[in-house]
C-alpha cells in the first residue's frame, strides 16, 4: 500500500493506493485517524486501490465513526471498482458518502 496526502478544498485527502489488506489497513487506521485527532476534514482517495479486505474496510469504518462523533466531514472519493465491490458486498456503499472528485464536497 502507497499513501499520500494532500490539501484539497479545505478537507485532508488521504490517497491510498495498491493493497489495502491486514498487512496494511493498521498504517491506513493510524493515519487516518491521526488526521481526523487534528480535527481535519477528510476525504479517502480510493482510486488507486487495487484491492481492500475486511480489515481495510474495518478502518475506513473506525474512521468515519470518529468523524461523526467530533462533528467533521469524512468520505471516500473516486471509490476503485475492486473497492466498490467489497462495500456493495457489506452495502456499505449506503452508508459512507462517496464523491467522485474533491469538486463535490459541497454535497458533504
Amino acid at each position: 500500500m502507497e499513501c499520500t496526502t494532500r490539501i484539497e478544498n479545505g478537507f485532508t485527502v488521504i490517497a491510498l493506493a495498491g493493497e489495502v489488506d491486514l498487512h496494511y489497513s493498521p498504517k491506513a487506521r493510524e493515519i487516518i485517524l491521526k488526521y481526523l485527532a487534528d480535527k481535519n476534514h477528510v476525504l479517502v482517495d480510493l482510486s488507486e486501490v487495487a484491492y481492500i479486505d475486511s480489515s481495510g474496510v474495518a478502518s475506513l469504518v473506525e474512521g468515519f465513526q470518529h468523524a461523526r462523533t467530533h462533528d467533521l466531514k469524512f468520505a471516500l472519493m473516486g471509490v476503485s471498482d475492486a473497492a466498490m465491490q467489497i462495500l456493495q458486498l457489506s452495502r456499505l456503499d449506503k452508508v459512507f458518502p462517496i464523491i467522485a472528485n474533491a469538486t463535490e464536497t459541497d454535497q458533504l
